[in-house]
């Protein structure tokens, strides 16, 4: 019988590893929400798909935003979500926008089913809340 040499073991072990981790990465990725910087080109291609649409109003440093984006990442592991589009516009940066989506304050979310505005919150960041706000889309 011929022994393993423990340098061998540790290589097939590794790629082992690294082949569990590729699989679980990519289910991982294949049941995320897709996460964009709003782009008028790709928000319009969405909307065009009838795509489900989720837009965040986001502004560094409002810590409403910030919680909200951790409450969206609990959310967003759930495969009832996978298929919605995000896009992210700034708060401080993107004001024509802003007046586009009659936006007044950063913490500002909206949904869309395909070009119809399904629902929107201002402030809100409680996971059960965001959840329902999200459900309007299936």
């Amino acid at each position: 019988m011929k022994r393993v040499s423990s340098k061998g073991y540790v290589k097939a072990l590794a790629l082992a590893v690294m082949v569990i981790m590729a699989a679980l990465h990519s289910l991982a990725s294949a049941q995320a929400m897709e996460r964009f910087a709003f782009s008028a080109d790709a928000f319009a291609a969405a909307q065009r798909e009838n795509r489900a649409i989720l837009l965040e109003v986001h502004a560094w440093w409002c810590p409403v935003c910030w919680m909200q984006k951790t409450a969206l990442a609990e959310l967003e592991k759930e495969a009832r979500f996978k298929d919605i589009v995000s896009f992210t516009l700034d708060y401080d940066k993107d004001k024509s926008l802003l007046r586009q989506f009659n936006v007044q304050k950063q913490s500002t979310l909206i949904v869309y089913k395909g070009a119809r505005e399904a629902g929107r919150v201002v402030g809100e960041s409680d996971t059960s809340s965001l959840r329902k706000l999200l459900a309007l889309l299936r």
